[in-house]
């Protein structure tokens, strides 16, 4: 069997980011209660940045990287979304547009709630292994954004609102599935997955409502991690939780969901005691939070997030094995593997991420009152916009240290995108 997995990997979280901490304290929230989030940031999409514009700024940096025959071996772009912009035209034709792709490429977009990263990732994935265009690679687009939208004081400001207000981000992840894995070489046949209708969270209104159980939602996710390594461990012989990865990327909707599960798992699976389970988490778990503490859930593409950040932050003497889980609400849920070597996080270190992240904009509490205020002008099925691109007067995108894509207009629901250098 030939080898696949991730050859390039890129992480774009945003222009702009505010401090929880501050925002927590600003909605007289519970702050003990707060710090269990473990939370620090959080990326907040702008008036002119969308699902597409995160997708393209997460892509370009890999694309560039390629020469145009590896450009044009893309034959597949799956974008992994459910922030989706029209509830037909898939967010993958912008996307292919403005990366200038080959056109004899498959662009489709898919759905599953914050497993469809996974999902995209396990598709392109298989569409190597299968061999039925050698030499072809994928491109995975993880994209999301919470746009919360003020109403009014009656109805925004509600507790159980507010933590979820300073844990939902946005971002993107792009990944770049082939037959050369020098970054991440997937276990084959190495998943566990599982799956069952509960309504834990969704977004019956489109992208800019999300409600549900939370409590439910959590049992949901402890469950499914559990009954997914289980499966693994059926596949796959001589597993153990504590000794097989050395590293352990979770879905992460906020760092105490994952601190919970990690817990459960030790607990149930290895019989730690709870030192040596607190000792296990900062060694296996915590360098994955970092970049997630910063940005944000960001839905489908929070496991590569975390990922991403264990590569960038973690110790790669030796080839490392890293599991992966992956949660959706709904819900579906995967547990899978792969190496890293150091190589891999060279490759990786080359895309600057955390760079990119100490560079983003601070919004002061007022600012980002302001665009919770203006974000009523592009919510679903906003026929025709001109984003302000005043609403920060801080933030000048024509000197942004990349070149970056933003939305310039919406007219009769066609979205039209300027690079940051031609505004």
């Amino acid at each position: 069997m030939i080898s696949a997995g991730i050859e390039a990997m890129n992480v774009f979280g945003g222009t702009a980011y505010i401090d929880v901490q501050a925002l927590a304290a600003h909605r007289k929230l519970d702050l003990h209660r707060f710090e269990n989030l473990m939370m620090k940031e959080k990326t907040v999409a702008l008036p002119y940045e969308d699902p597409v514009t995160f997708a393209v700024n997460a892509a370009k940096p890999i694309i560039d990287k390629l020469s145009q025959k590896e450009k044009d071996q893309i034959e597949l772009l799956i974008t992994c979304t459910e922030s989706g912009i029209d509830a037909g035209k898939s967010l993958s034709t912008y996307i292919h547009d403005y990366l200038g792709l080959n056109h004899n490429c498959r662009l489709f977009e898919l759905k599953n709630a914050c497993y469809a990263g996974t999902a995209g990732y396990q598709m392109g994935l298989n569409f190597i292994l299968s061999q039925t265009s050698p030499g072809a690679k994928a491109l995975m687009v993880a994209t999301d954004i919470s746009r919360f939208i003020k109403n009014s004081d009656q109805d925004f400001f509600l507790e159980e609102w507010n933590f979820a207000e300073t844990s939902a981000g946005a971002g993107a992840v792009a990944v770049l599935i082939s037959d050369m894995p020098c970054l991440f070489q997937a276990d084959i046949g190495a998943n566990g997955y599982y799956g069952y209708e509960v309504m834990d969270t969704c977004r019956p209104a489109g992208p800019d409502t999300t409600t549900g159980d939370a409590d439910l939602s959590l049992m949901s996710y402890l469950d499914c991690c559990e009954q997914t390594f289980e499966e693994y461990c059926k596949r796959v012989s001589g597993v153990n939780y504590q000794e097989t990865f050395q590293y352990l990327a979770f879905h992460t909707p906020f760092g105490g969901m994952i601190k919970g599960a990690h817990r459960n798992m030790m607990r149930k699976k290895t019989q730690a005691n709870p030192t040596e389970t607190e000792k296990d988490f900062e060694l296996r778990v915590m360098p994955g939070l970092i970049y997630c503490q910063r940005v944000g859930n960001i839905m489908g593409g929070t496991v590569f997030l975390s990922l991403a950040s264990i590569i960038d932050n973690g110790i790669f003497d030796s080839p490392k094995r890293i599991g992966c889980f992956s949660y959706g609400s709904g819900c579906c849920a995967e547990f899978y593997s792969g190496v890293v070597t150091s190589k891999g996080q060279g490759i990786q270190n080359s895309f600057n991420i955390r760079q990119h992240l100490n560079e983003r904009y601070r919004l002061s509490l007022d600012e980002y009152e302001t665009i919770l205020t203006k974000s009523r002008a592009l919510k679903f099925g906003v026929r025709n916009a001109l984003p302000d691109f005043d609403t920060v007067p801080g933030i000048n995108i024509s000197q942004q240290n990349n070149r970056r894509l933003f939305l310039k207009e919406i007219k009769d629901f066609h979205r039209k995108y300027r690079w940051s250098d031609e505004l």
